[in-house]
C-alpha cells in the first residue's frame, strides 16, 4: 500500500480537527453527557470510520479494506475492557462527574500520540528485523493464556503505573481540585492540580495497553497507516462509550475469556503467516475474511453468552428469594 506524503497529512489534520473540536463542545459545556448524546456522538464517529473504510475499499480494494475492519474492531474490543482500568482511576482519583469528559479528552490523546511513536518505532523496525513476528506472536499467545487464567478476577484497585509515580515526584501538586484546572497558585507558587495527574494516568495506562494491542493489529495488517488510523478511529469515541458502558461492563462478564480467544487467534496467525513468508510448506495464510469472521463472531458469541449468563444468575436469586419468602409465610 503506497500512502503519499500528502495523504499522511490530510488523515492527521482531519482527525486533529476533529478530535479538537469534540474537545472544544466539551470545554464550553463541562457536564455529565446524556445517553442519547453519548449514542449520537458514537455513531457519528463509527459512521466516519465507514466512510474512511469505504473509501480504502474503493482506492486500494477489499484486502486493505478488510484489514482496517478487523485491526478497528479488534482495537475498539480491547478499549472497551481497558475502560474499567479508566473507571477505577477516576474512582481512585475522586474526579467530579462533570469533569470526566475533559478527563477523559485529554488522556485519550496523550495515548493516541503516545501510540503514533510506538507504531512509527514498530513499524521501522519489522521492516528491518521480520523475525519480530515471532516475538509478536508468542508475547500474544502469553498474553491469552494470562486472560484465560486471571478472567474476571482481575484487581479491583487501581495500581500506579511507572510513569505515572514518576510524574507525581517530578511535578509539584496540591492535594485538591480547582475546578477543572490543571493548575492553579498557592501561596504565590504555580502547581499542577490532581487534574493533570488523572490526565496523565489515562494517558499512560492507554499505552501501557498498547503493548496488548499493537502487536494484535499488526498480525492482522502490516501496514503503518491502516495500524494508525484504526487506532485513531478506534479511541474516538471512547469517552462516550465510557459513559454508556460503565454499568454493562458487569454484564459482560465472559469479556476477558473472548479478548483471550481473539489474541490467541492473531498470535497464532501471525506465527504461521511468517512461517508461510519465510518457506515453510505446511504453514497456511489465513484470509482476512477468516480473521474478521473469527474475531466478530467471537465478540458477539462472548456478549450473547455473558448477558444470558447475568440474566441467568438474576432469575435463579430472584426465585431463591421468593422461594425464602413463601417458606417464612407458612412458618
Amino acid at each position: 500500500m503506497n500512502v503519499p506524503l500528502w495523504l499522511w497529512l490530510v488523515t492527521g489534520v482531519g482527525l486533529t480537527a476533529v478530535i479538537c473540536f469534540d474537545f472544544y463542545l466539551i470545554a464550553r459545556n463541562p457536564r455529565k453527557p446524556s445517553l442519547k448524546e453519548c449514542l449520537a456522538w458514537i455513531a457519528g464517529y463509527v459512521g466516519l470510520f465507514l466512510l474512511f473504510g469505504l473509501a480504502i475499499f474503493i482506492f486500494e480494494g477489499h484486502e486493505y479494506a478488510g484489514e482496517l475492519f478487523a485491526g478497528w474492531i479488534t482495537e475498539y474490543s480491547l478499549s472497551v475492557d481497558n475502560l474499567f482500568v479508566t473507571m477505577l482511576i477516576m474512582v481512585s482519583f475522586a474526579v467530579r462527574a462533570e469533569h470526566q469528559q475533559k478527563v477523559l479528552s485529554i488522556g485519550i490523546v496523550i495515548a493516541l500520540v503516545l501510540r503514533v511513536i510506538v507504531v512509527s518505532i514498530g513499524s521501522a523496525a519489522i521492516a528491518q528485523f521480520d523475525w519480530l513476528f515471532y516475538v509478536f506472536g508468542a508475547f500474544l499467545l502469553y498474553t491469552a493464556v494470562q486472560l484465560l487464567l486471571t478472567g474476571d478476577k482481575e484487581d479491583e484497585e487501581f495500581k500506579e503505573n511507572l510513569m505515572l509515580r514518576g510524574a507525581k515526584k517530578i511535578l509539584p501538586a496540591t492535594e485538591k481540585y480547582d475546578g477543572a484546572k490543571i493548575t492553579t497558585k498557592v501561596d504565590g507558587k504555580r502547581l499542577v492540580t490532581p487534574m493533570l495527574i488523572v490526565m496523565v494516568a489515562i494517558g499512560t495506562t492507554n499505552l501501557l495497553f498498547a503493548v496488548d494491542s499493537i502487536p494484535a493489529i499488526f498480525g492482522l495488517t502490516k501496514e503503518p497507516y491502516l495500524v494508525l488510523t484504526a487506532n485513531a478511529f478506534a479511541l474516538m469515541g471512547l469517552r462516550q462509550l465510557y459513559f454508556i458502558i460503565g454499568g454493562l461492563l458487569d454484564s459482560l462478564i465472559y469479556l476477558s475469556t473472548g479478548l483471550a480467544i481473539v489474541l490467541g487467534f492473531i498470535g497464532v496467525k501471525l506465527v504461521v503467516e511468517t512461517l508461510h513468508n519465510h518457506g515453510v510448506s505446511w504453514a497456511p495464510q489465513i484470509p482476512i475474511p477468516v480473521s474478521l469472521g473469527v474475531i466478530i463472531g467471537t465478540l458477539v458469541i462472548t456478549a450473547v453468552v455473558s448477558l444470558l449468563k447475568v440474566r441467568h444468575d438474576r432469575n435463579k436469586e430472584l426465585a431463591e428469594v421468593a422461594s425464602e419468602r413463601s417458606a417464612a409465610e407458612v412458618d
